[in-house]
């Protein structure tokens, strides 16, 4: 359902009633998040995770990783204020 680097890949699923009809819809657990530490790196303008996590990981598509690190829940909040320092775990 997920490609195999996804945060949800690896996560268990579960059916629920669909709530437009007929049928069930899979739906992914709720996660937890992990405990991770990570590399200060102060934010740039105009950076973006994804550019983070390419120059990190080699894989603009493990931006997530950066975000989990961190409580915002909209992940773009990280990179919009210039100057900031943020968590970039490790591989």
């Amino acid at each position: 359902m997920f490609l195999k680097n996804s945060r949800y890949a690896d996560l268990p699923t579960v059916a629920v009633p669909n709530p437009h009809g007929e049928g069930e819809v899979a739906m992914v657990k709720l996660r937890r998040l992990p405990q991770v530490t990570g590399e200060p790196r102060t934010v740039k303008a105009p950076e973006q995770l994804d550019a983070i996590a390419e120059a990190a990981y080699g894989d603009a598509t493990r931006y997530w990783r950066i975000a989990d690190a961190h409580t915002e829940i909209e992940a773009a909040q990280l990179t919009r204020r210039p100057g900031r320092v943020i968590d970039v775990p490790k591989d």
